[in-house]
């Protein structure tokens, strides 16, 4: 490969977005932000970089190995390229906003990943998504799992279906088992594999008492649609904590069911997203045919503490480029072909290009000298001088 060749490469997982997909974007990227305001959520802009320890709190403990690390040549502390806009969310409701009511925040910005886990297979996703801050009741996690599914239908992926958990669960039982937090986070990470053969060696190596660990086994098997009345029986004799999160869970799906009977909603005890920050419900979105979740949010409560206003925080996220891929096209780019304009400084030519662009037409003007045909330009139509006026003609009408 030659020099020059090189100079055409970009990093693995680092793609350019061309005119039609970054016209798909932009339009999905306005009808996206326009829906969350109008469901009460004020847009939020945080800076691309910023300190480590601001990006790796809360959230951002799990994502120490995502975060690219350089040193502030002006004050010599290491900065990161937000990995995630979540930490960085939770601050501006925490330092700057510090409201008591419940405050609804939306985002959208790119995002680098050190290494690719997303769904687009991108390592610069393109995040969007939206928090509720300062209510702890079911209704707030209702509602954002609400706006995830309008979210998903507004880019014309209509049979998203969706995946709860609960880290209460996990934890309790945990607890219950008198696991050190070494032992738990062992224990989590081969759950997350559902490896039943390593847990059921792992609990006996730490002595856990049998009723507990049977109780620690099931939470492999315990996902499907009737997983919580599975639970009821498999975790009769867990804790207290245990049984409010698996209440929570069917308030939870019982409100959403009321809200939006046609979504199908699935169970999954055992998976753990988020597990070191989240606090509560779990989710994630799928779409039928594509294996990775296409969105993903949960309740953080304590995500707000490091700045010095702890608050309840539910919230989702996904990638917009992924959303692109997935997306119907009715969904996507409707734009009335363009129209081709002469070079003419003519007023009322000018005018009628004015109103024309005003109304959302898209209106090229012919260059001096330029090649190529209306037809290459994408342009139908052009502007002629006909019969006294200026006026739109088919271009096969004009001459070239």
């Amino acid at each position: 490969m030659t020099i020059h060749q090189d100079r055409w490469l970009l990093p693995a997982g680092i793609e350019e977005i061309l005119p039609q997909q970054a016209r798909d974007m932009e339009r999905l990227r306005r009808c996206l932000l326009d829906l969350f305001d109008t469901w009460g959520y004020d847009l939020v802009i945080p800076p691309f970089i910023d300190y480590l320890e601001s990006l790796l709190t809360g959230t951002g403990r799990d994502l120490d190995l995502q975060t690219f690390k350089l040193t502030d040549q002006l004050s010599g502390r290491l900065l990161g390229i937000r990995a995630d806009m979540t930490p960085q969310v939770a601050r501006i409701d925490a330092h700057q906003l510090r409201r008591e009511e419940p405050t609804r925040l939306c985002y959208l910005g790119t995002v680098l990943h050190t290494r690719s886990d997303g769904f687009a297979g991108t390592r610069s996703p393109m995040q969007i998504g939206a928090d509720i801050y300062g209510h702890a009741g079911a209704e707030s996690d209702v509602e954002i799992l609400r706006l995830l599914l309008t979210t998903l239908e507004t880019a014309g992926i209509s049979s998203a279906y969706l995946d709860l958990g609960h880290v209460g669960i996990f934890r309790g039982l945990a607890e219950q088992a008198g696991l050190t937090r070494e032992q738990e986070m062992a224990l989590f990470g081969i759950l997350q594999r559902k490896a039943s053969t390593e847990l059921d060696a792992l609990l006996d190596e730490a002595g856990v008492q049998p009723a507990v660990a049977d109780m620690l086994l099931a939470l492999v098997e315990l996902n499907g649609d009737d997983a919580l009345e599975r639970a009821g029986e498999r975790l009769a004799r867990a804790q207290d904590s245990v049984h409010r999160a698996i209440e929570n869970l069917r308030q939870i799906a019982g409100a959403l069911h009321a809200w939006l009977p046609q979504v199908p909603v699935h169970f999954d005890l055992g998976e753990l997203r988020g597990y070191t920050y989240k606090t509560g419900v779990v989710f994630a979105a799928f779409a039928p045919g594509w294996g990775l979740e296409i969105a993903r949010g949960g309740r953080y409560d304590a995500i707000g503490e490091f700045f010095g206003h702890a608050r309840p925080a539910v919230g989702f996220s996904t990638d917009l480029k992924g959303l692109i891929e997935l997306a119907a096209p009715a969904a996507l780019s409707d734009h009335a072909a363009a129209v081709l304009a002469p070079n003419d400084h003519d007023p009322e030519l000018q005018a009628l290009i004015g109103e024309l662009r005003a109304s959302g037409r898209r209106v090229l003007t012919w260059l001096p000298g330029q090649h190529g045909s209306p037809g290459d330009l994408g342009c139908e139509q052009r502007i002629d001088y006909c019969d006294g006026r200026w006026q739109l003609v088919p271009v096969e009408a004009g001459k070239g």
